[in-house]
This record gives C-alpha cells, structure tokens and sequence, in this order.
C-alpha cells in the first residue's frame, strides 16, 4: 500500500473512531448498486449490456486473475508448473501496477 492509502486509511479510521460516519442516511440497509446516475448517460446502456452479460471492468478481471493465479499457485506440487505459475503471475502483477498508475 502507498502512502496515499494509508493516509487515506488512517484517517477514515480516525473519522469511525470519532463517530463522523455513525447515524448517516441508510446506515444498515443495503446499498442500491444498479443506481447509475454517475455513468455518463450515453453509456449507461452499454454499461448495463456488460454486467447482464457478466463481464467485469479490466481492473476488477485483472485481480480475479491474479487470485486464481495465487490459488493454482498454493497447489502447484511440480518445480517446472510453479515456476510458470510465478512468471505469469509477476507479469499479471506488473500489469496491475501499471494500470493503477494511469
């Protein structure tokens, strides 16, 4: 973590610790995550044809990689099979950090 999030992390958690977050409008109840009205309206349709057909945002296929990555990893038992794994798995890593830097 860099030390913007960490910045970032310690001073929401300092804003929990003083109460700023407690009693806010819909505390408790589930977030509406089908509400779009931050999507620029000429993609809203194609936002919407994309998650109805499963498909996730770069970043977020990115990580799903890197985990599955990291699992196959864990069970890998062969030298030459882990060694693969680790090498796609830098270069997926390295990909991920890139992209976060744009």
């Amino acid at each position: 973590m860099g030390f913007m999030e960490t910045l970032a992390e310690n001073r929401i958690r300092a804003a929990q610790d003083e109460g700023l977050f407690s009693n806010l409008p819909g505390q408790g109840k589930p977030l509406n995550l089908d509400d779009d009205r931050g999507v620029p309206e000429d993609l809203r349709l194609t936002f919407k044809i994309l998650k109805n057909a499963g498909c996730l945002p770069v970043e977020m296929e990115l990580s799903r990689q890197v985990y599955n990555l990291r699992q196959l990893l864990k069970t890998a038992i062969e030298e030459n099979t882990q060694k693969e794994l680790r090498r796609e798995l830098n270069y997926l890593l390295m990909k991920e950090a890139i992209s976060r830097q744009r």
